[in-house]
């Protein structure tokens, strides 16, 4: 048991003799008791804060055991590629130079990393979502809908076909806050499918002409 003992002073010599009295003795032990008690009570009752992430969602990884194919069949889509501060996009299937399907071949468009170039161009293509966005937003602040319910009608929104999905592609000359800056766009422009993906050869090769100019 805890306890802080007190002496008298009885050892002085002179003056009036005082009758002796016993040490006083405080007893520590319920104070401990209660910081643990308030310890364990912060403890249980603290909430932690939690990490604010984007998921991204990667694609299949093809079979080792098949070949590497140079191509990228997607549709409602938009593919970024970021190289050395620079950032070029293409819409929808990559399409070579002299490829068998006879399609004209892809053309890499240039675009910033400002308000009016990546932010404009997304709002521009992902108008289905940011209206559902919108609709659900609305019927949030009539109280027409819980917010759990707004949360999952705008996933579901996020993953129909006519929701825009995004390919972001790397060179070895891009920087990562590049990378970043494009992945903050596509979050504020309420993009649900984001796929970081390599680079293909053919797409390599019509960057480089691309940082040429």
């Amino acid at each position: 048991m805890a306890e802080l003992a007190q002496d008298d002073g009885g050892g002085k010599k002179g003056g009036k003799k005082r009758p002796k009295k016993g040490p006083a003795r405080i007893d520590m032990t319920p104070m401990v008791d209660l910081g643990f008690l308030l310890l364990t009570f912060f403890v249980l009752t603290s909430t932690f804060a939690k990490p604010k992430v984007m998921s991204l969602a990667y694609p299949a990884k093809e079979p080792t055991d098949e070949p590497k194919k140079d191509d990228n069949k997607i549709n409602n889509a938009i593919t970024f590629i970021v190289s050395d501060d620079r950032v070029f996009y293409y819409k929808g299937e990559f399409y070579p130079e002299g490829n068998a399907k006879g399609k004209p071949a892809t053309q890499l468009t240039e675009t910033n990393f400002g308000p009016d170039g990546i932010r404009k161009l997304l709002i521009e293509e992902n108008k289905f979502v940011l209206n559902k966005k919108v609709e659900l937003d609305a019927k949030f602040q009539k109280k027409q809908i819980a917010d759990s319910t707004r949360t999952n009608l705008l996933n579901e929104a996020k993953r129909d076909n006519k929701a825009l999905k995004v390919l972001v592609k790397t060179d070895m000359k891009a920087k990562t806050r590049n990378f970043i800056d494009v992945i903050d766009e596509l979050y504020i422009a309420s993009v649900g499918v984001i796929a970081p993906v390599d680079i293909m050869n053919s797409e390599q090769a019509l960057l480089d002409e691309a940082l040429k100019k």
